[in-house]
C-alpha cells in the first residue's frame, strides 16, 4: 500500500522592502517552481509581496482590499498548477478601511478558503501601519480536515493556537518574518505544538531588510515540543519536505533545497 504524502514547499524568500514588483515576480516563479517540483501545499513568508518594512520606503496607500488584480492571477496560478497556497501580504478592510498584516489560503480550486489578520500586531515601528486582528479561525482544507493561521508574534500568546485547536484544527501554518537575535524565537513555535499538540509549519524569510538581518533566519517543522527541521539559507530558496500523512509525521530527515 501506497504510503499518503503531502510534499510541502517552504518558499524561504527574501523580499526586498518595498519593491513590490521585483517581490511579486520572485514569489510567482517560486510558487510555480515549487509546483513543478511536486508541491501540493506552498507556503510564503510574512508580508513576502511587500518585505517587512515597507511602509519607510512605498507608505500604504497602495494597499488594497483583497483580492486585488495581482492576487486574482495568483489564485488563477494555484487553481492551474493543483496547489494550495499560503500568501502573505498586506490588505485594507473594504468596510473599516483600516489596514491589516494577513495571510490567505488559497485552495487548488483557485478560491480563497481562509484568511488571517495577524493578532500579535506591533504598534510601533515597521508594523506601526497595521490594525491587530480580533480572532483566529480554523477552516476547512484538505487534506488535513481543518487548519489554523498564524502570523509571527502570534505563536507568541498561547491562547491563540489553543483557540484553533479548540475549533477542530489539525494542523497550524504560520508564516514569519523573524529574525535571530536578541528578540528571536526561543522556543515559542515548539510550545504551540506541545499546547495543542499538533504539527506546525513555520514559513519564515531569509536575506537583509532595512532594521533586521534574516540571512539566519529558519523556517521549521515542529511538532511535539521539538522543531524536527531547521530550513535555512541566506539567499532565497524553496525548502522542500515530504510529509508522512498517515503518521504525522516527516517522511525523513532529509529535505530538498531549490536555490532561486
Amino acid at each position: 500500500m501506497t504510503t499518503p504524502l503531502l510534499r510541502i514547499a517552504f518558499l524561504h524568500l527574501a523580499p526586498v522592502p518595498g519593491a513590490v514588483s521585483q517581490n511579486r515576480h520572485l514569489v510567482t516563479r517560486a510558487i510555480t517552481q515549487a509546483a513543478c517540483a511536486g508541491a501540493g501545499w506552498i507556503l510564503t513568508p510574512e508580508l513576502a509581496v511587500s518585505g517587512y518594512t515597507f511602509a519607510d520606503t512605498i507608505g500604504t496607500r497602495w494597499i488594497e482590499p483583497q483580492p486585488d488584480h495581482w492576487m486574482r492571477r495568483i489564485c488563477s496560478l494555484a487553481a492551474r498548477l493543483r496547489v494550495t497556497l499560503f500568501l502573505s501580504q498586506p490588505e485594507q478592510d473594504p468596510a473599516s478601511r483600516q489596514l491589516h498584516n494577513t495571510l490567505f489560503a488559497i485552495g487548488p480550486d483557485g478560491r480563497i478558503t481562509g484568511r488571517h489578520r495577524k493578532i500579535n500586531a506591533l504598534r510601533v515601528g515597521s508594523e506601526a501601519w497595521s490594525t491587530p486582528g480580533t480572532e483566529a479561525t480554523a477552516f476547512r482544507l484538505a487534506p488535513f480536515g481543518r487548519a489554523g493561521l498564524l502570523i509571527c508574534a502570534d505563536a507568541y500568546t498561547p491562547g491563540i493556537a489553543k483557540s484553533l485547536k479548540a475549533q477542530g484544527a489539525k494542523v497550524l501554518v504560520s508564516s514569519a518574518a523573524w529574525a535571530p537575535g536578541l528578540h528571536g524565537p526561543n522556543g515559542e513555535w515548539e510550545r504551540c505544538t506541545v499546547d495543542t499538540g499538533l504539527p506546525l509549519f513555520v514559513c519564515n524569510r531569509t536575506g537583509p531588510d532595512r532594521t533586521l538581518d534574516f540571512r539566519s533566519a529558519e523556517s521549521v517543522v515542529a511538532q511535539g515540543g521539538k522543531r524536527l527541521l531547521s530550513l535555512s539559507c541566506e539567499q532565497s530558496a524553496i525548502f522542500l519536505v515530504d510529509w508522512n500523512l498517515a503518521a504525522g509525521a516527516p517522511a525523513e530527515t532529509n529535505y530538498q533545497r531549490i536555490l532561486l
